[in-house]
């Protein structure tokens, strides 16, 4: 029940931890077993995890367990890590490999702190969300450690796997799979629901199933956030009806005969509303946000601007734009509001006509433009390559004695180097440290990804070891940028491993973006070694790479392959990508049609192959009689009358 010492740490007989002397007035018994002890420096995440598997843990805890220590134990978690030396350079990849000396490596620190999922970063150079208005975290980031991160408890990683691997081949015999599921003997808690949630969130009948198969176990009552990483898989596959269920569900209680307190929150539906955003349902996500009221919650201008963010960053500008105009009188124009759709206009769609139009239109109507406003138009210029435009903003700032934030300052520079710039984009950075602006891993970013489209490797990985020496660890677009200079299926998968080690575990974009590079390779053993690695390491196959597999295979000539997985797609209930169903329809037709052409020139070819036998029989009979009479002598008889001879 307690951690086991290491070697070097302070053993007390009788454990002073805090949490242990809890446990000992609540539960009425020693936090120990019979000769043991506990650390003192145990991780918080390890200690709740020992709590939260105490059987005579008392019912009117369950609500301190599952809603109020476990943020608490989260953000004791998080605490910043060591800092971290920088790598060493010399061979092409060697840049990659930490110091063995290193006494504060990231290994070591990943082994002090959990490792939490890595998302792209909000200040990258190409883009300027508005608050958390493009931020997909609770979609995503909610299934805990889902995102390819390793689970550090090992009972709860063995019970993962048990879980997981009961699941598996679920759309091909479901009842066989529930039976596994009844009988793996796992006892459900809030952590194995989060991390077997995170591991199926791609397979939503497997995932569901699991889910209400832990909502019936003793003891185990689903939180908040188990009910919204369930409502965004099923949102994510379009099962809106069933995400509606567990939405009701939550308005009535766990489970609804109950009564319990209501679980649902505006945060609960401002899932259902992004998702209805990426599955470009407008009227969906409308009434998602209008169904506040049926729940008791009065529409605030932060839900509003929420709805507005969802419909933008799924490229449903006009649409959010629309809805700006019409909801004047019941949410007033604001500046951030309009910064929302701008910069829909400037990231999203990145289209610098219609952000010049609404950029011209919030100055009609008297919105003032901050910071935010003119990060989005220079970062819509600078992925236009538009450097004149970025520049003459950027100078506009200043004389309006608008204070540019890290956002602004990134662009620029990503402009600046994009323009090949790069010694006045080294400048600027060293200009925003001297003004108090912290360069951050997405400024780096902004100067490594143009010098590695321009193939300048040297300068590249210099600055890759500065951001280490800086403390600063390198994130998925930082090892993206690298991915695309790499020539060799060893040198991908090589880096593939150093990924993995430094704690920046590849997530399916990273995937999808090197079996789209080995598939041009022409890799194909490769790129099935990538396809079942994805699901080894927890990010398992969506939509997405399963469309960029099927083209891959079809394009190198791999056709029954890809028709194989495009049935293996359409049975885990993705939806095709018209081109790729047109094709392979195309294919699966011209297919049928060829083995029918086939199967007619067969029988005709046995019917002529019959008719020549016959004619074949025929003509030996007639050779052979004529043979025969040639071989015989010819017998006539004569008959002589009066002198004539009669034949």
């Amino acid at each position: 029940l307690v951690p086991v010492p290491q070697a070097g740490s302070q053993v007390f007989p009788r454990s002073p931890n805090p949490l242990s002397l809890v446990l000992e007035l609540l539960t009425g018994t020693p936090w120990r077993e019979e000769g043991g002890g506990a650390e003192l420096g145990a991780p918080p995440a390890m200690w709740w995890r020992r709590i939260g598997r105490i059987s005579s843990l008392p019912s009117s805890l369950h609500h301190l367990q599952t809603h109020l220590i476990p943020p608490v134990v989260a953000a004791a978690a998080l605490a910043p890590a060591p800092s971290l030396r920088p790598w060493c350079g010399g061979h092409p990849l060697s840049a990659f490999c930490a110091p063995p000396s290193s006494p504060a490596s990231p290994d070591a620190a990943a082994a002090s702190t959990p490792r939490v999922p890595q998302l792209p970063d909000d200040d990258d150079e190409g883009s300027n969300d508005e608050g958390e208005s493009f931020a997909d975290a609770d979609d995503e980031g909610s299934l805990g450690g889902g995102m390819g991160s390793p689970v550090e408890d090992e009972e709860l990683a063995r019970d993962v796997g048990v879980v997981v691997s009961s699941l598996q081949g679920f759309g091909e015999d479901c009842a066989e799979a529930r039976r596994r599921l009844e009988q793996c003997g796992v006892a459900a808690g809030p952590e194995l629901v989060q991390e077997v949630l995170s591991r199926l969130r791609n397979d939503w009948s497997a995932a569901f199933t699991f889910f209400l198969w832990a909502g019936k176990q003793p003891g185990c009552a689903h939180s908040v956030r188990a009910y919204h990483s369930m409502i965004g898989i099923l949102g994510k596959l379009r099962r809106f009806d069933t995400a509606w269920a567990l939405v009701d569900e939550m308005k009535g209680g766990r489970p609804p005969q109950q009564r319990a307190p209501s679980l649902v929150t505006p945060k609960t539906l401002l899932i259902l509303t992004r998702r209805y955003s990426a599955a470009h349902d407008v009227a969906g996500a409308i009434n998602s946000f209008y169904a506040l009221k049926r729940f008791g919650f009065a529409p605030r201008m932060e839900d509003f601007q929420g709805l507005l963010g969802a419909l933008c960053r799924y490229k449903n500008v006009e649409d959010a734009e629309h809805l700006l105009h019409c909801n004047q009188n019941a949410f007033p124009f604001e500046t951030k509001s309009f910064n929302i759709v701008l910069n829909g206009w400037c990231n999203a769609v990145v289209s610098p006509r219609e952000a010049k139009r609404f950029w011209r239109e919030m100055a009609n109507r008297g919105i003032q433009c901050d910071a935010v406003s003119y990060g989005c138009m220079i970062s819509c210029y600078s992925k236009a390559g538009n450097l004149r435009d970025v520049m003459k903003l950027f100078d506009q700032m200043k004389r309006l004695e608008i204070v540019p934030d890290r956002k602004v300052y990134n662009a620029v520079v990503y402009a600046l180097a994009k323009g090949k710039c790069i010694d006045e984009a080294r400048g600027l950075v060293k200009t925003m440290e001297e003004k108090g602006v912290v360069p951050n891993a997405a400024t780096f970013n902004s100067l490594i990804r143009p010098l590695c489209k321009a193939r300048r490797l040297l300068e590249a990985r210099a600055l890759f070891d500065e951001m280490w020496s800086r403390g600063l660890s390198p994130c998925i677009r930082t090892y993206h940028a690298f991915f695309d200079t790499l020539k060799t299926t060893e040198e991908v998968f090589e880096m593939l491993d150093v990924m993995k080690e430094k704690g920046c575990s590849p997530v399916s974009d990273t995937y999808i973006m090197l079996i789209r590079k080995l598939c041009r390779w022409r890799q194909h053993e490769s790129v099935l070694k990538l396809w079942h690695d994805m699901v080894a390491s927890g990010v398992g196959h969506d939509r997405s790479a399963y469309i960029v597999l099927i083209h891959g295979l079809f394009l190198n000539g791999k056709l029954i392959e890809a028709s194989a997985y495009y049935e293996e797609m359409k049975a885990k209930g993705f939806l095709p990508e018209p081109k790729t169903d047109e094709m392979l329809q195309a294919w699966i037709s011209g297919r049928n049609a060829a083995e029918r052409t086939n199967m007619v020139e067969s029988e005709v070819k046995v019917i002529k192959q019959q008719f020549s036998d016959k004619n074949n029989v025929d003509t030996l009979n007639t050779v052979t009689s004529r043979r025969n009479f040639l071989r015989q002598p010819e017998v006539r008889s004569v008959t002589r009358e009066r002198g004539f001879a009669l034949w």
